[in-house]
This record gives C-alpha cells, structure tokens and sequence, in this order.
C-alpha cells in the first residue's frame, strides 16, 4: 500500500505526457497552442498543481503516515513543507491559464525543490540504507518532473523571448 501512494505522483507525471499526446484540451488551453504549450498546461495542472496539493495534504493532515512512508519521524518541519507544497499547487494550478513567463518561474520552483529532495533521497539511502518507499521510487517523481519541464521549456522554444 505504501508503494501505491509514490507511484501514484508516477503516474499523474506520465497521464500529463498521454493527454497531451492524445491531443486533449488541458485547462486553459489557448486556440494555436502547439504541442509543448498543450503538455506544459497539463504540467502544470496535474504533476505541479494536483500532486503538490496532494502532498500538501498528506505532509499537513497525513503527516505522521507521510513520515512513515518516507521512513522519517514526524516533526514540525513537515507542517512547514506541506503549506509551502500548497503554495506551489495553487500556483501550478493557476498557471495553467498563464503562458511561458509564469512556466518558467514554476519550473525553477520545481527544479530547485525537487532536485534538492532527489539529492537528499539518494543520500539518504547511500548513507542510511533507508529504501522506504517514499525516500527511493519518488525519484521517479522528483527527477521525472524537472527533465520533463525542461524538456518542454528548452525543446518548445519557450524560453525565446523570455530570457533574451
């Protein structure tokens, strides 16, 4: 059951690329928006918003069940992580009426955060042994998501325009 949990933000990461593959509408969908504008709204709306609002939950009201997931004891620092975990879900969520501007912004949030937790992780099961669940497949996740903002940010042509 533990595994279910971390792989679900899996699958929410490869049900963004399926949708926009098989051409759906995501929310705030423009008329001309192209492929990578198509699959960096659904970014957006379900692996940055959606599981940052699910996590957001689980490290505030789950937090002692999220501990044990991750293989952690719970503790005050958690609260912290879940309200700054819906923070970045209502912004995810919200900028999937935006366009690049506000994507780049979110994918530096992103990055730096996601990053910054896969690093830990790995760390923390060279240095601790500590495979739970949480702590090792949600690499699939915190790596998984930058690569794939990045991806359609670089390989869109986003960026032209925004940062030159």
């Amino acid at each position: 059951m533990r595994r279910m949990g971390v792989l679900i933000t899996a699958v929410v990461l490869l049900l963004a690329w399926v949708l926009a593959a098989l051409g759906v509408a995501p929310p705030g969908a423009q008329p001309g928006d192209d492929f990578s504008y198509s699959a960096m709204r659904w970014m957006m709306a379900l692996p940055v918003g959606g599981s940052a609002l699910v996590s957001g939950f689980m490290h505030t009201v789950q937090r002692k069940k999220m501990a044990a997931m991750i293989g952690w004891e719970s503790n005050g620092f958690q609260i912290e992580l879940g309200f700054a975990s819906f923070g970045i879900g209502i912004a995810g969520i919200w900028a999937t009426m935006l366009g690049p501007q506000a994507w780049l912004a979110i994918s530096v949030i992103m990055s730096v955060f996601l990053l910054g937790a896969a690093a830990n992780h790995i760390l923390e099961m060279v240095r601790d042994r500590n495979f739970a669940p949480g702590n090792s497949l949600i690499l699939i996740y915190d790596i998984g998501l930058p690569v794939s903002l990045w991806a359609l940010l670089v390989g869109g042509g986003m960026l032209t325009g925004i940062t030159g």
